[in-house]
């Protein structure tokens, strides 16, 4: 049996290269919604015995890739590991989410925070890392992540999740000197983070801000935007591969941050993830040839029959409209996949991005 080609459509959208279709991935797509990922999930014990096991993190990372034609692969892992490694205890609470035993709320508690050193508390995601692109075997690349120093912060001071943020929001008010040095321990362990997943073969970085559009637009660019840009001025920018130098892009996605896409776009990125709230043109119309534009469906169209999501996926498509030179799409869910999706209607996601991006292609092609 030939080995398939290795697909590197998702590499050339974020460089704003021309691809012959849009590329599509999706957040959290080796999850819940698979039964081969529940069963991996059962036989580790726990979901984060199934964080810290390299072998068990990279099949469950191949999963999705084994039964969708997914232009890029993310490892799996938790955006929480970073403050674990801090020593806040984390821990899973049934039905209640993520939380840590040793939340960071006074002074003595700040004082004691220091950046961990990837490659020994956080050696296990390197080890995912390395035995995923031997895995992967050049098919398509794999996408390391982490948390925003912001949105890490946010649990680490509220102590898990939170609807109102009363915790992080009070200290950012009342103590901004407190919430500065917490962001400033944060944005020295997710650059070293992300740089030691890129040397161990991560090809793609993407930052999650999943909490910096529940802020004020001050604050936003304060305690948000700004610890993104520290971590951005600190990644390493290219790798070798092979005995070549290539590029390794970035991704910044905010959730809820619609207001501000011009401010991320300038903040160092190749690409900005953008929620299911944002019209793609305007999007586009305002980054421009900056970045490239990562997104948004609105991750329950996947509830939906299949006709509704080909319908709904070709509208996301015909909003960005056709690539043109230094513009470029990449698919995704304007937030994670849903536990409660049906994996057929991923199927039908996948196959109608590709098919209608191509058909928008040709059209486009013969206008001209």
């Amino acid at each position: 049996m030939t080995a398939a080609a290795p697909n590197d459509t998702f590499l050339k959208a974020l460089r704003r290269e021309p691809t012959e279709h849009t590329p599509v991935w999706l957040m959290r797509q080796a999850g819940r919604y698979l039964p081969e990922y529940n069963a991996t999930r059962a036989r580790a014990g726990s979901f984060l015995a199934l964080c810290k096991n390299p072998e068990l993190a990279c099949e469950v990372t191949l999963q999705p890739l084994a039964r969708y034609p997914l232009d890029a692969a993310i490892l799996f892992s938790d955006i929480l590991t970073v403050p674990d490694a801090m020593g806040l205890g984390l821990y899973f609470a049934e039905g209640e989410g993520p939380k840590f035993e040793r939340p960071v709320r006074d002074e003595a508690a700040v004082a004691q925070l220091t950046a961990p050193d990837p490659n020994e508390s956080l050696r296990y995601v390197m080890d995912g890392v390395r035995t995923i692109r031997q895995a992967l075997g050049g098919r398509v690349p794999l996408i390391g992540f982490s948390g925003s120093p912001f949105t890490l912060a946010c649990y680490m001071v509220e102590g898990g999740g939170s609807d109102d943020f009363r915790r992080i929001k009070t200290m950012l008010y009342s103590r901004p000197d407190l919430l500065h040095r917490i962001l400033e321990v944060n944005a020295r362990a997710v650059a070293s983070y992300l740089n030691a997943q890129i040397e161990a073969g991560a090809q793609a970085v993407m930052i999650f801000d999943s909490w910096g559009g529940v802020l004020a637009d001050a604050a936003f660019q304060e305690f948000s935007l700004a610890y993104t840009r520290k971590v951005l001025d600190g990644l390493v920018r290219e790798r070798d591969e092979n005995g070549r130098k290539v590029a390794v892009p970035s991704i910044v996605f905010t959730k809820g941050g619609g207001l501000w896409l011009e401010s991320i776009a300038d903040s160092g990125c190749d690409g900005v993830g953008v929620d299911w709230t944002v019209n793609l043109a305007r999007a586009r119309a305002r980054i421009g040839d900056r970045c490239a534009i990562q997104g948004n469906l609105d991750p329950m169209v996947l509830m939906a029959g299949p006709d509704q999501v080909r319908s709904e996926a070709r509208k996301v498509l015909e909003s960005f409209g056709p690539p043109t030179p230094g513009q470029a799409q990449i698919f995704n869910l304007g937030h994670g996949i849903s536990q409660f999706t049906p994996p057929d209607n991923v199927l039908a996601l996948v196959e109608t991005v590709h098919q209608h991006s191509r058909e928008i292609r040709r059209r486009s092609a013969g206008a001209a």
